[in-house]
């Protein structure tokens, strides 16, 4: 029987896991962003279900293959393992409609800004999204969460925007993952108390 209902932080990968170098691969060239790891304890201790919902059109356009991308996702979710913070599921998009090779090329659900990874991820944990939260660094993250009803919508950018302006569909922007932590210490108040 699947537990539930759930609440979970969504994070995207490129970006906000590690740093976004272009279609990164491979294990050594994969460098995690400071504070990911307290982050994503925290999430756990509250106990939000960590669910990676990634765009890879690199393996659409041949640069790496699906086999590349499952090593590299083996090597992360062992990390986070081991860093106390294990991720519940990494859903992917390898599909691109522009760039895409054969049957790569195609307009997909699960692309972002579509929102069908996070759809995915709700019917399969029973996850309430008006109680959950993405991170992501992107636009086209910001308009998945809200497309697919995520209440908490975080836009992760290291560099300042001008005061009071809000980037795109976000509620909340932080420029160190650690001020993640406040988000959820709120939301878990804002649950306790039934707001």
């Amino acid at each position: 029987m699947t537990p539930g209902p759930a609440h979970a932080l969504f994070l995207d990968r490129d970006g906000v896991i590690n740093h976004d170098d272009g279609y990164t691969s491979r294990p050594e060239d994969f460098k995690f962003i400071e504070g990911i790891f307290d982050l994503c304890r925290t999430a756990k201790q509250f106990g939000y279900l960590l669910i990676v919902v990634t765009n890879q059109a690199g393996i659409g356009r041949g640069y790496y293959s699906e086999q590349d991308f499952l090593t590299l996702t083996a090597w992360m979710c062992a990390r986070f393992e081991a860093e106390g913070a294990p991720i519940t599921e990494v859903f992917f998009c390898p599909d691109h409609p522009k760039h895409g090779i054969g049957p790569y090329k195609k307009d997909s659900f699960d692309r972002k800004p579509n929102p069908g990874m996070l759809l995915r991820a709700a019917k399969k944990y029973r996850i309430l999204m008006q109680n959950s939260i993405i991170v992501g660094d992107k636009d086209t993250d910001m308009l998945a969460g809200e497309r697919a009803g995520v209440g908490t919508r975080c836009r992760y950018d290291m560099v300042a925007q001008a005061a009071g302006q809000m980037p795109g569909a976000a509620t909340h922007q932080i420029h160190f993952l650690r001020e993640g932590i406040v988000l959820l210490q709120d939301a878990r108040r804002m649950q306790a108390t039934g707001q």
